[in-house]
C-alpha cells in the first residue's frame, strides 16, 4: 500500500537530448536521440540513411520515411556530428533535434512551404498536362488532322511539366548518383527524360519522313508510325506530384495535431517571489518547486501540485474528457490544462520534457518509428528494388527487340516497367499508418510505445485488470476505525498516518487526509526507518515503536492475538466489500481500519465492451477475497483471484500464458509493474505510477476505463490497416511488372498506377484519422 504514484507519462530514454550539440552521449543501452533526415524522397532512400547509422559500432537507427526523422539508440559514446557526417555520406542532411525543435515554429513553417511547393508544381503540371493529353490522343488516332506546327503546340504543353514541375525528381536522382546510389527519383527521373527524349524523336525525325531537321517538323503533318509519348511524362510527374502532394499535406495534418496539443502551454507565466509579489516570467526559465498563479480562464504552465485554492478544470486537451473536474490543494495537475472557475497557487514538481505533455510527445514519436519484421523487409526490398528494376526495364527493351518487335513498341514496354515498379508504397506502408493511429489515439487519450503493442493486440484473448486504481477510481476514504481494549482510537489513527505519509498510496493518502481532516491526532510524528512493502503495506518506527500498516497478514490473512471484537468487525467490513487494514504496534494489533473505494462509473461498461470484443476478463487484487468478489459483481467479471502479491500476479499472468491465453494487463501501480511487463500487452492507466507506464505497451491518459477497449480496438484496426497497406503493396508490384513487361500497361496507365498504388497507402492511413473515442455508456 506505498506504491508511489503519479501521473507522469514516461519511459526509459536516457539523458534528456534536446540540444543541437555536437558532442559525445554516454554510452547507454537507452540512450536515444532523434535525427531530422532531409533529402529522402522514397522507402529505398529511408533504409540508405538507416543502413548508414547502423554501419557505426554502438548505433541501433530507425529511419521513418513518412516523419522524415531517425530514432538512434546508442550503446557507446558516439559524437552527434559522426552520425551527422554518416547521413550526408549517404546523401541526406541530418540534423539533431529534440522535442522543442520538432513542435517549433520554424518546422510548421518549413511543412506548409513544402506543401504550398508541391501544391503549385502540381496545379501547374495538371493544368497543362490535360490538353496536352487529349491533344496527344487526338493526333495519335487522327494523324492527317496534324497542321504545321503541331509539334510545337504539344513540346509548349509538356515542357513546364517535364522541366520545372518534375524539378525536384531531377534534383534528387542527381544528388543520389553524385553518391553512387539509386532512389524511386533515378527511376522517375530516367522515365521522364527517355519518354520526352523519344517523343521528341518521334515528332520530329521519325513523322518527319527520317530527314533529321527540326524545322521541317514545322510544315509536316504525315505521320510515319513513331510513337509520341510527351503526354507520358507529363502523367507521371503530375501523378506523382499528386501522390507527393497528398503525403506532405497529410504528414503536415499530423503534425499540425501535435503542434495545437503542444501550442496550449502559454508562453509565459505568473511566479510567485519569496515575498508573495508575481513577477512573469517565460515559461522556459519555470523551475522544479517555483510558485505561480492560475487565474480563471488561464492554462496551468506545467504539471504541478495545488498549494492554496479551489477551481474546476478543464482537461479535455491533455485527456479527452469533456466534464471539468474539481482541483484542490494537494491535487495534482497537469500542464495544458484549464482553470475555469478559480484562482490557483500551483508548485511546479515538472518542467520542459518531463512533464506529461513531453514524455506523451515522446511515445507519439517512439511509436512513429518503429516498425514490424515485415515492414523491415520491405524497406530493405526497396533499396535494392531500383537497380533491378533498371535492369528488367533494360531486359524488357532488349527482348522486345530481339523478338522483332517495333522500336516503339520496345521502348512502351520498357517504359512501362520503368515507371510502374516505384516502390514508394512499401516504404509508406507501416509509418503512415502508426502516424495517423498515433496522432488518432492521443486524441481519445491513447498512447502506443510501438509496433510491439499492435501485433499483440491481434492475438490478445483474456484481460487481466487490477482492482484499486484500475476498477475502482482509488480515491479511498476512511469509513470506520475499531480499537482494541484500551488503546483510544485517534491513537490508533496517528499511528498510521504517521507511517503512511511517507507512502502516496490511494490507501496512504485515505489514512493521512483522515487524520488531517480535524480528527483531532495532533501532530504526526516522524517516522523512521521507513520500508514500502508494495502490495502488503508498509512498516516503520514512530516514538521508538514498530508500527506496521497494512494487510491483516501475509500467512492465510489471520489476525493473530486480535480480540474477538476486532475478527468481526473486520468480517462485517469485508463483507461490505471494504478494504481492510490492521495496524500492528510491535507485533500486536492495537486497531483496524475500513476504507471505502469507490467503483469507476466507466468500470462496468468497459468490462462489457471488453467482453464484446470476445475477451475474458479477470479480477486480480492484493486485496482480500470478499472485497474483490464484490467488486467483480458489480462489474460483471466472474473470474477472481484476491490476495495476491506482486510476485503472484507474475505467476497468474504466466500460468494462463503456459495455458495457451495470450495475455492483456490492465493496471497502474507499482505492484503491478511486473505483471504489466510479463503480460503480452500491458496497459497503464493514466492515474498510475511512473513504474507501472514504464512497464506497459499502451498508456491510456484518461480516466475513462472504457478507453481500454478503445485502445485494444484501434490497435487491431491500425494493425489490420498496415497489412493491407503492405500486402496491397507487395501485390501491387508484384503483379504489375510482369503486365507491364508484357506490353500489356500503357506507360501513362502505369504513371497513374504507380502515383495511386502510394496515394491509397496514404489514403487507406489515413481513415484511422476518423476513429471516434470511446466513452463510458
Amino acid at each position: 500500500m506505498s506504491a508511489a504514484s503519479g501521473s507522469v507519462l514516461e519511459r526509459p530514454s536516457g539523458p534528456e537530448l534536446t540540444r543541437a550539440e555536437p558532442a559525445a552521449i554516454a554510452g547507454s543501452p537507452l540512450g536515444e536521440l532523434s535525427l531530422a533526415i532531409g533529402g529522402m524522397t522514397c522507402g529505398a532512400c529511408a533504409a540508405r540513411a538507416e543502413r548508414a547509422l547502423n554501419d557505426l559500432a554502438g548505433v541501433v537507427a530507425r529511419v521513418n520515411y513518412a516523419t522524415e526523422r531517425a530514432t538512434v539508440a546508442l550503446t557507446r559514446d558516439v559524437p552527434v556530428q559522426q552520425l551527422i557526417d554518416k547521413v550526408t555520406a549517404a546523401g541526406y542532411t541530418a540534423e539533431l533535434v529534440g522535442l522543442e525543435s520538432v513542435l517549433a515554429p520554424e518546422r510548421a513553417a518549413e511543412a506548409e512551404r513544402r506543401v504550398r511547393s508541391l501544391r503549385r508544381r502540381f496545379f501547374v503540371a495538371v493544368t497543362l498536362f490535360m490538353p496536352l493529353c487529349d491533344t496527344s490522343i487526338f493526333f495519335s488516332l487522327y494523324p492527317s488532322l496534324r497542321f504545321a506546327g503541331w509539334q510545337w503546340m504539344m513540346v509548349a504543353l509538356a515542357t513546364p511539366v517535364v522541366t520545372w514541375a518534375a524539378w525536384p525528381f531531377y534534383q534528387a536522382a542527381v544528388r543520389n548518383a553524385r553518391h553512387r546510389t539509386t532512389t524511386m527519383d533515378t527511376l522517375v527521373s530516367l522515365g521522364i527524360v527517355a519518354a520526352t527524349g523519344w517523343s521528341l524523336y518521334s515528332m520530329f525525325f521519325l513523322d518527319a519522313g527520317g530527314r533529321g531537321s527540326l524545322l521541317l517538323g514545322l510544315a509536316h503533318r504525315s505521320a510515319s508510325g513513331g510513337g509520341i509519348y510527351l503526354d507520358v511524362p507529363a502523367g507521371v510527374t503530375t501523378f506523382l506530384l499528386a501522390g507527393r502532394y497528398f503525403e506532405a499535406w497529410s504528414r503536415k495534418r499530423s503534425g499540425d495535431a501535435l503542434r495545437a496539443l503542444a501550442a496550449v502551454a502559454p508562453r509565459d507565466v505568473a511566479v510567485l517571489d519569496a515575498t508573495g509579489r508575481e513577477q512573469r516570467r517565460a515559461i522556459t526559465d519555470l523551475a522544479v518547486g517555483d510558485r505561480f498563479v492560475v487565474r480563471p480562464g488561464e492554462t496551468v504552465a506545467t504539471d504541478g501540485e495545488v498549494v492554496l485554492g479551489q477551481s474546476a478544470i478543464d482537461r479535455s486537451v491533455m485527456t479527452g474528457e469533456s466534464q471539468p473536474v474539481e482541483a484542490g490543494p494537494g491535487d495534482s495537475l497537469l500542464g495544458g490544462t484549464v482553470s475555469v472557475s478559480g484562482r490557483l497557487v500551483v508548485r511546479a514538481t515538472k518542467v520542459g520534457g518531463a512533464t506529461q505533455l513531453g514524455q506523451m510527445m515522446r511515445l507519439v514519436e517512439h511509436a512513429q518509428n518503429e516498425k514490424a519484421s515485415v515492414q523491415r523487409l520491405a524497406d530493405r526490398a526497396s533499396s535494392v528494388f531500383v537497380p533491378v528494376v533498371l535492369l528488367l526495364a533494360l531486359g524488357t527493351l532488349i527482348v522486345w527487340h530481339l523478338t522483332g518487335n517495333p522500336s516503339s513498341a520496345a521502348f512502351s514496354a520498357a517504359l512501362s516497367v520503368l515507371i510502374i515498379a516505384c516502390p514508394c508504397a512499401l516504404g509508406l506502408a507501416t509509418p503512415a499508418a502508426l502516424l495517423v493511429a498515433s496522432w488518432a489515439g492521443a486524441r481519445s487519450g491513447i498512447f502506443f510505445k510501438g509496433y510491439r503493442s499492435l501485433e499483440a493486440s491481434r492475438h490478445i484473448d483474456t484481460v487481466v485488470l487490477d482492482k484499486t486504481g484500475t476498477l475502482t477510481d482509488g480515491q479511498m476514504t476512511l469509513a470506520d476505525l475499531e480499537a482494541v481494549t484500551g488503546i483510544e482510537r485517534s491513537a490508533v489513527l496517528r499511528l498510521a498516518a504517521a507511517v503512511e505519509q511517507a507512502s502516496e498510496h490511494p490507501v496512504a493518502r485515505a489514512i493521512t487526509a483522515a487524520a488531517a481532516a480535524g480528527r483531532r491526532v495532533g501532530e504526526l510524528p516522524a517516522v523512521e526507518s521507513f520500508i514500502a512493502l508494495p502490495g502488503i503495506g508498509a512498516r516503520g518506527s514512530v516514538e521508538g515503536r514498530e508500527i506496521y500498516v497494512g494487510r491483516a497478514a501475509v500467512d492465510g490473512g489471520r489476525l493473530d492475538g486480535a480480540p474477538a471484537i476486532i475478527a468481526e468487525r473486520v468480517a462485517a467490513w469485508e463483507g461490505l466489500g471494504r478494504t481492510v487494514v490492521v495496524v500492528r504496534r510491535d507485533g500486536a494489533v492495537i486497531g483496524v481500519l475500513a476504507l471505502a473505494d469507490t467503483i469507476r462509473p466507466s468500470a462496468a461498461p468497459a468490462v462489457r465492451r471488453l467482453q464484446a470484443l470476445g475477451l475474458r476478463c479477470v479480477l486480480l487484487t492484493g486485496d482480500n477475497e470478499t472485497t474483490a468478489r464484490t467488486v467483480a459483481a458489480t462489474v460483471g467479471i466472474t473470474e477472481v483471484v484476491a490476495g495476491a502479491l506482486p510476485a503472484d500476479k507474475v505467476a497468474l499472468i504466466r500460468r494462463l500464458q503456459t495455458e495457451g491465453r495470450s495475455v492483456a494487463m490492465v493496471g497502474d501501480g507499482a505492484n503491478d509493474a511486473p505483471a504489466l511487463a510479463a503480460a503480452d500487452l500491458g496497459l497503464a492507466v493514466g492515474s498510475g505510477t511512473d513504474v507501472a507506464i514504464n512497464a506497459a505497451d499502451l498508456v491510456i491518459v484518461r480516466d475513462d476505463l472504457c478507453v481500454a477497449a478503445s485502445a485494444i480496438g484501434l490497435a487491431r484496426r491500425t494493425l489490420k490497416t498496415i497489412r493491407g497497406n503492405l500486402a496491397w503493396a507487395f501485390l501491387y508490384n508484384l503483379a504489375a511488372i510482369p503486365v507491364a513487361a508484357c506490353g500489356l500497361l500503357d506507360p501513362l496507365v502505369a504513371g497513374a498506377a504507380m502515383a495511386l498504388s502510394s496515394s491509397f497507402v496514404v489514403w487507406n492511413s489515413s481513415r484511422l484519422r476518423h476513429t471516434a473515442p470511446v466513452v463510458a455508456g
